[in-house]
């Protein structure tokens, strides 16, 4: 069952009224649960800047992935025969996983570690575990709210990990119909790969917009 979290205090900047192309939209607030939801659903994310300074983010074009153009490999489809897949039950080791120094997971401090595991608790914030031979070799961790699923990071110490994770991530989001789509934040050439497209931050707003209107598909 989700918790709702007490609103947050801060008025967060509304992303529909930043300049194109301005990814960063506004600078202070706190992580707070409440104030993390509020932002998600109105379409930022938080992240430190070089400064130090928490940052709100709304990139412009903004990155997903949608369940349908979601591509597997051959390859990729053999090596997930591998692994074995579980949900939610080893969340803050993904999420210190993800943030390990040696990744490109630097922004993932203990204060976001200490927020995300309440968001979990709370029933907002989810994980995919890939293991072998009863070792954690990959994961991927992100909120999800209605039909959108924030996918926040994820990574592999076995070839193809992250990438089952994946996986499993969009074959149980398949399972609960139409209209869902995982925010990637940013397009990169490895995401393109998988299917992850560009879109502007307008129709990524307006996709938003329907898909909170859906049910949650980690509640089933």
């Amino acid at each position: 069952m989700r918790v709702e979290p007490a609103p947050g205090e801060w008025l967060l900047p509304d992303p529909a009224l930043a300049a194109p192309d301005q990814d960063l939209v506004g600078l202070g607030a706190d992580l707070a649960p409440g104030t993390v939801l509020q932002a998600y659903r109105m379409g930022l994310f938080p992240m430190h800047v070089d400064t130090g300074e928490l940052g709100w983010w709304s990139p412009d074009p903004r990155g997903i992935l949608r369940l349908v153009d979601f591509r597997v490999s051959r390859s990729l489809r053999k090596s997930s025969g591998r692994f074995e897949i579980t949900i939610d039950q080893a969340f803050a080791r993904v999420m210190r996983e993800c943030g390990d120094s040696r990744r490109d997971g630097l922004w993932i401090t203990e204060d976001f570690i200490a927020t995300y595991s309440t968001l979990h608790d709370m029933g907002w914030a989810h994980s995919i575990e890939v293991w072998r031979t009863g070792e954690l070799v990959g994961g991927l961790y992100g909120i999800e709210i209605g039909g959108l699923f924030a996918g926040e990071s994820m990574f592999h110490r076995e070839r193809d990990a992250s990438k089952v994770a994946l996986v499993a991530l969009v074959n149980k989001l398949r399972t609960c119909g139409e209209g869902r789509f995982i925010d990637v934040q940013w397009r990169t050439n490895h995401l393109a790969s998988l299917g992850a497209i560009a879109i502007s931050r307008a129709e990524y707003l307006s996709d938003l917009k329907s898909a909170l209107l859906l049910e949650p598909c980690f509640a089933n």
